[in-house]
C-alpha cells in the first residue's frame, strides 16, 4: 500500500467517525449524567429506553421534551454544567466500543484516511483520544469549540472544508439521526451504528445501512474491510 486514499466500490475515500455512542461506548454514562442534570429541576430520572425515545438535537430541545416545558436560559446553563460534571466523573470507567481499535486499524491498513468529528468539547476530546492511544489513526480531530453547541451539519461542513474533501467521497459513521441529517445535508454517505442514541427501529426507518459493529460499518464502504 502506497498510502494514497483507497478507491472503494462505493466511492468512499475517507471515513469520518462520530465519537460519543460510536467509537466511544458511553451510553450508560450519558444517561446517568442526564439524570444528574434533571435532578436540578426535580424531574424524575429517565431510563435508557426513555432516553432513546426523546433524544434529539439541539440538546435544549431534548431537555424540554423530557421536562415537558420550556427551559430558561439560566436553567439550560445549569443543566449543561451538571451534565458535563456528571459525565466527567464517570469518564474513567468508560472505554472504546468493543471493535473500535480493530475498525480503525483495518481502515488504516487499507489506506483509507480517517477523521473524528464530535459534538463533545474539543479540548476534552483531544485529551481523551490521545490518552486512549488512537490519535495516530486520524488526520484531523474536531470537537465542539462553541459554547452554544451549534449544529452537526455546520460542524461537518467546516470539518470537510478544513480537510478539502468532496462530500460525495466521504462516509460518516455515527449513531444518531443528527449524524444522518448532517451527512445528507452535505451530500455524504452515512452508516448508522446502533450505539444507543435511538431505538433500532428509528434508525432502520431511515433506509440507510444500520450496523451492530464498527467493522461492519467499514464493510459497507468496501467488503474487504469486514
Amino acid at each position: 500500500m502506497d498510502g494514497a486514499p483507497r478507491r472503494t466500490g462505493s466511492g468512499t475515500r475517507h471515513v469520518v467517525w462520530d465519537w460519543n455512542g460510536t467509537l466511544f461506548d458511553d451510553h450508560v454514562a450519558v444517561v446517568a449524567a442526564v439524570n444528574d442534570a434533571l435532578s436540578l429541576l426535580g424531574v424524575p430520572p429517565i431510563d435508557a429506553d426513555s432516553y432513546r425515545s426523546h433524544f434529539t438535537r439541539p440538546v435544549e430541545r431534548f431537555y424540554q421534551q423530557v421536562v415537558g416545558r420550556a427551559v430558561s436560559t439560566d436553567e439550560w446553563r445549569a443543566l449543561d454544567e451538571a451534565y458535563h460534571h456528571g459525565y466527567q466523573a464517570r469518564l474513567e470507567r468508560l472505554a472504546l466500543a468493543s471493535d473500535a481499535r480493530a475498525a480503525l486499524a483495518a481502515a488504516q491498513a487499507a489506506g483509507l484516511p480517517q477523521s473524528l468529528l464530535s459534538m463533545w468539547r474539543h479540548q476534552d476530546l483531544v485529551a481523551l483520544v490521545e490518552r486512549l492511544g488512537i490519535d495516530q489513526y486520524f488526520v484531523r480531530v474536531d470537537g465542539l469549540r462553541r459554547p452554544d453547541g451549534g449544529g452537526k451539519t455546520a460542524h461537518l461542513v467546516g470539518h470537510l472544508a478544513a480537510l478539502e474533501l468532496a462530500p460525495q467521497t466521504v462516509m460518516l459513521v455515527g449513531d444518531s439521526l443528527d449524524d444522518l441529517a448532517a451527512a445528507q445535508a452535505v451530500g455524504a454517505r452515512c452508516v448508522l451504528y446502533d450505539g444507543g442514541s435511538h431505538h433500532r427501529h428509528a434508525l432502520e426507518a431511515t433506509g440507510v445501512p444500520v450496523v451492530d459493529t464498527l467493522t461492519a460499518a467499514l464493510a459497507t464502504a468496501d467488503p474487504s474491510l469486514s
